[in-house]
């Protein structure tokens, strides 16, 4: 199985961002991991701090290239019909992940503009929400 797991703005930070909130591991190590955890799939991964590149990124694997995608959309979840959009037009499932609980943080991330048009949510369990997604497209529950 392919997965793409997508990240977006400032998710490069990991590791040095605000630690309290998102730990203090970078996303390559915990990537390697992953990788080695699921090894019998092959984990594709892409990072940008721009949203047409996400969109890209969703197009170009959202057609049969990956059989799920992992996607923290960062900031954007929260402001991006277009991503939302997107994500409604491809055929490959998408489950939104977060870090953080983002319930408990500022009222504007308590609104997600994709969650509708994902097959899942999995929030608030640090960097193990992606390996919860992993699990979750591999069993085929999405």
């Amino acid at each position: 199985m392919d997965i793409l797991i997508l990240n977006g703005p400032n998710l490069n930070l990991l590791g040095v961002r605000e630690p309290g909130i998102y730990g203090n591991r970078d996303f390559e190590g915990f990537l390697d991991e992953l990788r080695k955890r699921y090894s019998q799939h092959k984990l594709h991964y892409f990072q940008s701090n721009h949203e047409g590149d996400i969109i890209d990124r969703l197009q170009e694997y959202g057609f049969g290239m990956a059989s799920g995608i992992v996607l923290n959309a960062g900031a954007y979840t929260h402001t991006s019909l277009a991503i939302a959009d997107c994500i409604s037009a491809i055929s490959t499932p998408v489950v939104e992940v977060h870090i953080s609980n983002v319930h408990s943080r500022e009222a504007v991330r308590h609104h997600s503009m994709i969650s509708g048009v994902c097959r899942g949510v999995i929030a608030g369990f640090g960097l193990d929400s992606y390996r919860l997604a992993i699990e979750a497209l591999a069993c085929g529950a999405c």
